[in-house]
């Protein structure tokens, strides 16, 4: 066997293997998916919730996440926090957020070695092309976290005056704070399904034991919003010293909404500057085309009638 073809013979057999381990992981996962299908079917019970636990826990794509976990618990409750802020609660979203990563690193790098391989591509533009991307994949999902977190609070942010204008209508007719969140769960849930979700998480807390400041700065930490920790600020020094809730949330509700209509007017202004890049490319280029076209052809048919 020659020596010259061995860097091929080489980087073949790890994009194959690499690709076989990859399948085998994927495939063993759906098939003990399948085999907690069954035992479910036929033994249903309450341990339902911790099969499934231990299920995302044996799956590909956390296995996979664990190698890029980082050591350092004050980077592992950062990540955490930001999987929180983009709305992503389940307990092994960390690890299957990595694993993502990882996939979308390691992935175009074993396809590049497979074009090597199929000799389509040199082994230097192989590697670039393979690692280039592969460092582009990295990058790829924190910024869809970073957009996810954005529309979360976006959302929030157009539907926060709304509840706490039925918070504060639910206080005046005698209901309690907790109960007049439940009532806003439960009224918004088809306006504003985001919102009533996360108000039926605080109500959870506040019966578990917190208070209804604490409860509502968690809401705060989870989006990330400073509209929340004002209401929550709010709330926290109502509580402390004997305020009207009603009459501070109803000022906080109408400072929201004038924040919420001077964004729109941002957002108005910022049209006429966002539209001029569509009618510079799209629209003047056909104009020209129409409006020169018929002259362009007049003047050809000229120069041929002088020749």
């Amino acid at each position: 066997m020659s020596f010259d073809n061995l860097p091929l013979l080489i980087s073949t057999f790890a994009a194959v293997s690499s690709m076989v381990l990859l399948v085998t992981m994927l495939l063993g996962n759906k098939q003990r998916t399948v085999a907690d299908r069954l035992v479910d079917v036929v033994r249903p019970g309450p341990q339902n919730s911790t099969r499934i636990s231990s299920r995302s826990q044996t799956s590909a794509l956390p296995r996979m996440g664990a190698v890029l976990m980082p050591d350092d618990e004050a980077q592992l409750s950062k990540l955490k926090r930001q999987l929180q802020q983009a709305g992503l609660y389940q307990q092994h979203s960390s690890a299957i957020f990595l694993g993502v990563k990882f996939l979308c690193m390691v992935i175009p790098m074993l396809v590049g070695l497979a074009l090597f391989g199929l000799q389509l591509l040199s082994f230097p533009i192989a590697i670039l092309i393979g690692t280039f991307v592969g460092l582009l994949g990295t990058i790829i999902p924190t910024i869809w976290l970073k957009g996810r977190k954005a529309k979360r609070q976006k959302v929030l942010r157009r539907s926060l005056p709304d509840a706490l204008d039925v918070i504060v209508i639910c206080l005046e007719g005698g209901l309690s704070l907790p109960a007049a969140f439940s009532r806003v769960a439960s009224e918004l849930h088809d306006a504003h399904p985001l919102l009533a979700s996360e108000m039926a998480i605080v109500q959870r807390e506040i019966q578990l034991g917190r208070s209804t400041g604490e409860a509502l700065s968690q809401f705060a930490d989870r989006f990330d919003a400073e509209e929340l920790r004002g209401l929550s600020s709010v709330i926290i020094q109502a509580e402390r010293f004997g305020a009207s809730i009603t009459k501070a949330l109803r000022v906080h509700a109408d400072s929201l909404r004038q924040k919420r209509y001077r964004f729109a007017e941002e957002l108005a202004e910022k049209a006429p500057v966002k539209l001029i890049f569509p009618t510079v490319l799209c629209i003047f280029p056909a104009l020209y085309i129409i409006m020169m076209g018929t002259a362009l052809i007049r003047f050809l048919e000229v120069l041929q009638s002088w020749n």
